[in-house]
């Protein structure tokens, strides 16, 4: 007869203050350290999603954060487990994701000792998140956990990590929690008071061409509306920026020329970083102002370093919270600067419209993409999931959704399949809509049996040219056709790697197969992969 697990664990402890604090699932990958958690996970009524591989955890949880406006939880174990997750934790830190990377760990009475995949697991995750710490003792675990949330929802969003010491969650632990919820908020600044905004309406009001750059945590569906809010409220264009291509980002059009003319621009928690060449001409006009706010101050000093004097006023604060408060100034200026900005960033090249592979049996991309949007567009809550690499830019360039989760500043590649199964149990009504290159399809195909377990499907379109194009078009450019080396792939059929798993695919290889095979697999209630074989073009780079 089995035992009755105890209900006075560390492991208990944790559970309860999750699932007190609006927890409802958790993206993890079992392992001997955090056994004790899954045993009390059953009776906290928290859902596992178990996953494939640790990385595919925490983008899960990376995406689950974006598109709830919850912190998103990952939990893996203990030593190669961890060393599994940390990278997908950057992703989640430059997409400014409020996750929380849970990891089992060797007992605290065996460290230094040789223990069972003993390591410095918080050390390492140190430069990947905003804080990490080793729990130390049973009764203050709860404690731990609250901090914890707080610290990833507080300030700059972004990811945290707590180890987990296998002693301390089998160890006896009060059955209430102890501690305030709310422990660990961090400060957000001063309130935004009249006499606050009042230099930056001021600034703003007495410019020609002003600009408003919001960071990657205004890029959710909420972020975005109230951008918008923001940009018919007061006159000045509003524009987000999430993408690692920064000014060039496809999805921006044109957006680079308008900005070059700008004479005063406002960083709304958008980092003066390589993403806009820091500041510097042509980028921006030389004479152009800046102003800033910004929830740590070590970001407005960055800037000051940049740009010196042309920072002009500043002020520490979210950028959510900025929005709010500009919101209810009333307009600052109806010129007609406005629409050129609007009309930059939604051009695109007139030469699309009769984009044709010159390959037989190819697509070009647009051909590839374009067709789609009448699918996101039948759904009000749909999901575009859109992964690094030349087709990812062209899928950003050509499509868009209520609902958008990229791989974000980071310019990593491989999280768009497990960002795609999180999008479904965020969304499940939803159509999503993935689109990723053939080689980031390799890191993380294996969650297709995610999907196909839990019920998740969703179209994943694959963009198949056989090589890694992104670095192909760098060697080609940069040292000439006879120096390319090391970026072949098989045109494998990725469709059947679908099928394999339960899930269902196509091979694409003519335009006019597209649209019925992507509304077929739509049609057939599970996880399906379009292997769309493309003409493989460097991503687009919008100029009029």
């Amino acid at each position: 007869m089995a035992m009755n697990p105890s209900k006075g664990r560390g492991a208990d402890a944790l559970v309860r203050r999750l699932a007190g604090s609006g927890v409802r699932r958790i993206f993890t990958l079992s392992g001997n350290h955090i056994m004790p958690i899954f045993d009390a996970a059953l009776d906290a009524r928290i859902d596992l999603v178990h996953v494939r591989h640790e990385g595919a955890a925490v983008h899960m949880a990376d995406a689950w954060a974006r598109l709830t406006g919850e912190v998103g939880i990952a939990m893996v174990t203990g030593g190669p487990g961890h060393a599994n997750a940390l990278g997908a934790l950057y992703t989640a830190a430059m997409a400014e994701s409020p996750v929380l990377l849970l990891s089992g760990h060797a007992p605290l009475a065996q460290l230094g000792r040789g223990a069972f995949q003993e390591m410095r697991q918080a050390e390492a995750a140190v430069p990947l998140t905003k804080a990490a710490w080793t729990a130390q003792r049973a009764e203050t675990l709860s404690a731990d956990i609250a901090q914890a949330l707080a610290t990833a929802r507080g300030g700059r969003a972004g990811p945290v990590h707590v180890s987990l010491p296998q002693d301390v969650l089998e160890a006896a632990a009060p059955e209430t929690d102890s501690g305030p919820r709310d422990a660990g908020t961090e400060t957000q600044g001063a309130p935004f008071s009249a006499a606050t905004l009042a230099p930056f309406i001021e600034r703003l009001r007495g410019a020609a061409r002003p600009l408003i750059l919001c960071g990657p945590s205004c890029m959710t569906r909420e972020g975005r509306d109230a951008m918008r809010a923001l940009e018919e409220a007061i006159g000045v264009p509003v524009i987000g920026m999430e993408s690692p291509r920064g000014i060039a980002d496809p999805s921006l059009g044109a957006f680079g020329e308008a900005l070059a003319r700008a004479d005063c621009v406002l960083l709304l928690g958008k980092r003066l970083d390589f993403t806009l060449k820091f500041g510097t001409a042509p980028a921006f006009a030389p004479a152009c102002e800046f102003l800033q706010v910004d929830p740590e101050p070590g970001e407005i000093e960055r800037t000051r370093r940049a740009v010196g004097a042309r920072l002009r006023v500043h002020a520490t604060g979210r950028a959510r919270d900025a929005i709010e408060a500009l919101s209810q100034e009333g307009p600052v200026q109806r010129s007609g600067w406005r629409d050129e900005v609007r009309d930059a960033v939604r051009y695109r090249p007139p030469s699309w419209n009769e984009a044709r592979s010159s390959q037989p049996d190819r697509l070009h991309p647009v051909q590839a993409l374009r067709p789609l949007q009448q699918l996101l567009d039948a759904h009000p809550d749909s999901v575009l999931v859109s992964d690094g690499g030349e087709f990812g830019q062209w899928a950003q360039a050509c499509l868009e959704a209520p609902h958008r989760v990229i791989n974000g500043v980071a310019g990593s590649i491989g999280a768009a399949l497990p960002f795609a199964v999180a999008a479904k149990l965020a969304q499940p009504d939803a159509a999503v809509l993935a689109f990723m290159g053939d080689g980031t399809f390799g890191f993380h195909c294996a969650e297709l049996d995610t999907a196909v377990r839990y019920g998740a499907p969703f179209l994943c379109v694959v963009g198949n040219d056989a090589r890694w194009n992104a670095e192909y078009q760098i060697q080609l450019r940069d040292y000439g056709a006879q120096r390319l080396v090391g970026c072949e792939l098989l045109p494998a059929r990725y469709d059947r790697v679908a099928e394999g798993f339960g899930g269902t695919g196509a091979l694409v290889t003519r335009a006019q197969d597209l649209v019925p095979a992507a509304r077929a697999a739509l049609q057939s209630a599970r996880p399906a992969v379009l292997n769309v074989m493309i003409e493989g073009l460097a991503a687009p780079n919008v100029r009029r």
